[in-house]
């Protein structure tokens, strides 16, 4: 990289403003956005891949995960980890990476004037480490301990265990982290298969936001660029075929003594290309999405039934997940899932305001925009849209989408989603089974 010294130096950022990106492809077919904008000295470059837990098959279930690890143990240039992180350190900058059901990504924050070395070793990391047979056993056990740790933390499990009830029958119920049988169990050879199957250009966008230099898409070119076109395909990909209404609720009941029951209402909503998802956003900030939400002033503030309690909304490509969350005093359950459930029926008949509907929308519009001041925030935006949905809308077009939004689109969405009969629970606390559950709760 040190022929670009000289070249970098004398590159200026781009001007302006604006939120707007700047779309290209390298010449293998790897999409880019560049996102450049003043008032900042930092950039950030962030790289998606399209795959997760939802393309693996059982005998690697984790696998995406277990790679995401792997990343950080070694390359043929950096052979230790030190190598690795030492060279960010010395930036100061922020580093990291996540795995999800359908996406991994890499990130590093990082001094504008530095951004070379943090693309030259993202791109080491991420195409040439070596998955050493003794490093790959030292973090399956690292990983079983991450297992371990969310398990035993009743807020984060309750996701999990909706999800697998919800989508039970297809990859999108499995856990992101697997198993510790199946970390202990998978070989080296079918987790770089299984890598070099997905790690392909196709698949990848990169997004570079902040201070942003002209110099940067040679470099991209010169690095991301050189990476070979491949013919991986997702095998194991299912597609959720949705759920018909059933005569009731499916329950996932997991027994640990708490004083705190871990409560999870989730409805099957739409996939994250459907026009009616801003209608749907705005319905989950209405009924438990801020401090003035329906469910919170009825629940905590009213009734004092629960310290927390919350609605959203997550999208995958084909389906998401409405989900209502809270941590109950057991010895009021039942009247706060009582309450919990008048207000879910109460929206869904009665609609919304029109006063509830106008701060909802400047609620979404407000928080977007103190999310939008963060490069990494910034590159995430378009490099996730564009993963999934092959564009990426700009910030304000989705502000005119919540904009168009009216009392009845929200009450068609409440109407479609939050029915009873679609419901999914999951429960963490002192019952043996689902039937323990339901005779003190009374759903």
């Amino acid at each position: 990289m040190k022929n670009w010294k000289r070249i970098w130096q004398k590159s200026l950022p781009f001007n302006g403003d604006s939120m707007h990106s700047h779309f290209s492809k390298l010449k293998n077919g790897a999409r880019v956005h560049l996102i450049p904008f003043s008032g900042t000295d930092a950039a950030t470059i962030l790289v998606l891949f399209k795959v997760g837990s939802r393309y693996e098959h059982q005998t690697i279930n984790g696998a995406s995960h277990f790679i995401e690890h792997l990343m950080f143990k070694g390359t043929k240039r950096r052979p230790r980890t030190m190598d690795i992180s030492r060279t960010l350190d010395a930036h100061g900058a922020e580093y990291n990476a996540f795995t999800g059901k359908d996406y991994t990504g890499y990130y590093v924050k990082i001094d504008s004037r530095h951004l070379p070395a943090a693309v030259d070793l993202l791109h080491d990391m991420l195409f040439h480490s070596v998955y050493d047979p003794k490093e790959m056993d030292r973090e399956r056990n690292v990983i079983i301990e991450e297992i371990n740790m969310y398990r035993d933390n009743p807020i984060m499990r309750v996701d999990d265990l909706l999800e697998e009830i919800m989508f039970k029958g297809n990859t999108l119920g499995w856990n992101i982290a697997g198993s510790p049988e199946g970390m202990k169990t998978m070989t080296r050879d079918d987790v770089v298969a299984y890598r070099d199957s997905h790690y392909i250009p196709s698949r990848m966008v990169i997004g570079v936001a902040g201070r942003v230099p002209k110099q940067i898409l040679p470099l991209l070119e010169k690095t991301f660029g050189k990476v070979k076109s491949g013919s991986g395909a997702p095998s194991h990909f299912q597609l959720f075929n949705g759920r018909l209404s059933e005569a009731e609720p499916r329950f996932n009941v997991e027994f640990k003594e708490t004083e705190q029951i871990q409560l999870a209402l989730g409805f099957p909503s739409f996939g994250l290309a459907d026009k009616r998802n801003p209608a749907v956003s705005l319905l989950s900030v209405i009924l438990g999405g801020t401090m003035s939400s329906r469910l919170f002033i009825s629940v905590r503030e009213r009734k004092g039934l629960a310290y927390s309690v919350r609605a959203s909304n997550g999208t995958y490509e084909d389906v998401g997940a409405f989900t209502v969350q809270a941590g109950l005093d057991k010895s009021r359950l039942g009247e706060a899932v009582k309450t919990i459930v008048q207000e879910i029926k109460k929206i869904r008949m009665g609609g919304v305001s029109a006063e509830e509907l106008r701060e909802a929308k400047d609620h979404v519009r407000g928080r977007l925009l103190l999310k939008l001041e963060d490069s990494s925030d910034r590159a995430d935006w378009y490099a996730r849209q564009e993963l999934f949905l092959d564009k990426a809308e700009e910030p304000e077009g989705r502000m005119r989408a919540f904009d168009r939004v009216s009392r009845a689109h929200v009450q068609a969405a409440a109407k479609e989603i939050l029915d009873m009969k679609k419901l999914s629970v999951a429960v963490i606390g002192p019952f043996k089974d689902a039937t323990a559950f339901r005779k003190s709760s009374g759903l």
